[in-house]
């Protein structure tokens, strides 16, 4: 692709952990210049070890790092500068936090009136928009750690999916803030919230009930709308998730598995009489594919174009032969850690624009790498630059 979307767009960070950061990687990754202005000891993240030791190379590529002391007169009179040059804000503090700084919406707007301002939180406005959000906080609130574990048992999603989605959903927002902006002129402030987008997660559950009158349940006790929808445990104790979902398929998978009793039989006939059948027809398959090797079930269901998939960890993905055909995986140099300087692969947005896919033209940058470039171009001079640079040094 030979220009990106929003190459030209400018877009000033405030953000942290994983929310924030997301919606700058995607607008990045679609090629507009991110400006992360970070504080002097730089963002948290940078330091997490465990579960959160990916957050930020994975969430910072196509970025620029600015380090500036925004407690300080000249570190904000610095950001200000940069903010009048910028299409847009975005940011995740805690409620109040930009508006004490002096870097609210309402405050920013008339400084440079064609400013986007994308806010990122726990709750939009309302009764609970005072409260620290978390994204295992909404999950057990809204709905969803109550239908991926078993009944008694609420388990978070094995992921950062409200994080990550609320980030999408800024991004969105910014996008159609950005379309407006081409009719009237004028910014706007888009907001994005933990809570909302945990809801909208589980919107079907909440419209099934509206249409069954009755509540759905956790889904590893749920009735399943498949005859075969299920993990079974194969020979070697290897595990695979076979899946059978219409009566077509059902028809395939008896003919290839030999299974001349079981298309015969008049309760299999079709998938509401196999999903009425589950009690006694998964035990039954359960036990006579247990002899049959995982590789041998996944060449017999890929041979006849039956929904299978191998039990998978996120870590065997880095070499997955899909992934690494496709261009899914892009290598980045690691800024931070004991291994700061090595390359690792990142995983890209899952999509191709023009056939393409959204590369990495920054790797996640070091703390304070842009900010003598970012400075001078704001009108300071090298040695003023330098200087404000030697300020927040000090202030750290």
């Amino acid at each position: 692709m030979t220009q990106l979307p929003y190459e030209g767009l400018r877009v000033v960070e405030f953000t942290h952990m994983v929310m924030g950061p997301t919606c700058g990687m995607v607008l990045g990754d679609l090629g507009a210049e991110i400006i992360k202005v970070e504080p002097p000891m730089g963002d948290n993240t940078r330091r997490l070890l465990g579960s959160g030791a990916g957050f930020y190379p994975l969430f910072n590529r196509n970025k620029k790092s600015l380090v500036l002391d925004l407690q300080s007169p000249e570190g904000r009179e610095a950001v200000l500068r940069l903010i009048a040059t910028a299409d847009v804000v975005s940011e995740n503090f805690k409620p109040g936090t930009m508006k004490k700084l002096g870097l609210d919406f309402e405050s920013l707007k008339k400084l440079n009136p064609r400013l986007i301002h994308v806010s990122h939180k726990g709750f939009l406005p309302g009764p609970y928009d005072h409260r620290t959000a978390l994204d295992e906080v909404v999950q057990m609130m809204g709905g969803l750690a109550y239908m991926t574990g078993r009944p008694g048992d609420p388990l978070r999603a094995g992921s950062s999916v409200n994080d990550i989605m609320g980030g999408l959903f800024g991004a969105i927002g910014v996008m159609a803030a950005l379309s407006a902006r081409e009719k009237t002129g004028e910014g706007c402030e888009v907001q994005s919230s933990l809570f909302e987008n945990n809801v909208f997660l589980v919107a079907q559950h909440m419209m099934q009930f509206a249409v069954t009158g009755k509540p759905a349940a956790p889904m590893p006790d749920r009735i399943s709308s498949w005859g075969i929808y299920d993990v079974f445990q194969v020979d070697g104790g290897e595990q695979i998730f076979l899946a059978v979902v219409s009566d077509t398929q059902w028809s395939i998978f008896c003919e290839a598995f030999g299974y001349q009793d079981l298309k015969a039989d008049a309760r299999l006939m079709g998938n509401n009489h196999r999903v009425r059948a589950r009690d006694w027809l998964i035990p039954l398959l359960r036990e006579r594919l247990a002899t049959q090797k995982a590789a041998d079930l996944a060449e017999l269901f890929e041979r006849h174009g039956l929904p299978f998939a191998p039990i998978t960890k996120p870590h065997e993905l880095l070499e997955d032969p899909h992934l690494c055909a496709t261009g899914g995986l892009a290598p980045i140099t690691l800024p931070d850690g004991e291994r700061a300087g090595e390359t690792a692969q990142t995983v890209l947005l899952p999509l191709a624009l023009g056939g393409e896919r959204l590369g990495v033209r920054r790797s996640p940058p070091r703390l304070g790498e842009h900010s003598d470039e970012l400075l001078t171009s704001l009108g300071y001079t090298p040695q003023e630059a330098a200087q404000l640079s030697r300020t927040v040094l000090k202030a750290d």
